[in-house]
Order: C-alpha cells, then sequence, then structure tokens
C-alpha cells in the first residue's frame, strides 16, 4: 500500500495520514513509499523542506522547500506543495514528469527552491 511519510532527522514523524508539526520543521523530507523506496526516499520523488520563522535582520533565512530528484533519487510520482499561510499562500512548485523543470536534478539547481519568508508557515504536500 502506497502512503505518504514525513521524516527529519532519521526519525519518522508521520506515515500516510495528515499531520501538524507545531514549531520549527528542520532538513525534513517527504516522499510516498510504494515499497520501492529506500529509508530515506531513494529511487522515489523527494520533498525538502525546513519551516521556521526568518531571524529579523537576516534575508532569506526563512522556510525553504523544494522537490528533489538528484541521484539516487528519481522520478516516481507525481509531487507538489505549496504554502498555505504567511503572506506565501499559494506558492509552490510541481513536477509531473521525470524531466519537470521545477525540481532539482543536480545540487546547483537552487533556482527550483521557493522560499517563505512569513512567520508560522504552513505547507501542503501531495502525492498523485
Amino acid at each position: 500500500m502506497e502512503q505518504p511519510v514525513l521524516k527529519a532527522n532519521g526519525k519518522t514523524l508521520a506515515s500516510g495520514k495528515d499531520t501538524t508539526i507545531n514549531g520549527p520543521l528542520i532538513a525534513a523530507i517527504s516522499f510516498l513509499q510504494d515499497g520501492k523506496c529506500g529509508a530515506n526516499g531513494e529511487r522515489c520523488t523527494l520533498v525538502e523542506t525546513t519551516l521556521k520563522d526568518p531571524t529579523p535582520g537576516q534575508p532569506g533565512s526563512g522556510s525553504s522547500t523544494d522537490i528533489s530528484l538528484i541521484p539516487p533519487l528519481k522520478f516516481s510520482e507525481t509531487a507538489s506543495f505549496k504554502y498555505t499561510n504567511a503572506g506565501c499562500k499559494g506558492e509552490g512548485k510541481t513536477c509531473t514528469k521525470p524531466d519537470c523543470k521545477d525540481a532539482f536534478h543536480k545540487p546547483d539547481d537552487t533556482h527550483v527552491q521557493v522560499a517563505c519568508q512569513g512567520k508560522n508557515v504552513g505547507l501542503e504536500i501531495s502525492f498523485c
């Protein structure tokens, strides 16, 4: 059975259900576990995120989210994400095919990251 997984620091925070995290979420990953994915999303489409309030006086210090297909990751499912509040509502990306332009394919594809400098940001991740 396919189920979405949310992990941070090697720990599974959620699997198969909607989840609310109160407080910062640092270096988290999410993927749709279809039985072929590795423990950290290897061989699958991966969404990477850090959700935190920005530090005053430090531009770019808030939240950032992206879709990654950098090997050993690879396209397995359509993935999308969007911010749900904090002045960034609706901003996000979608990847529907292996060569999509909205995902990392190599480490220097930084233009695909979506930043949000709002406080208490929410994020919706979808796989289909």
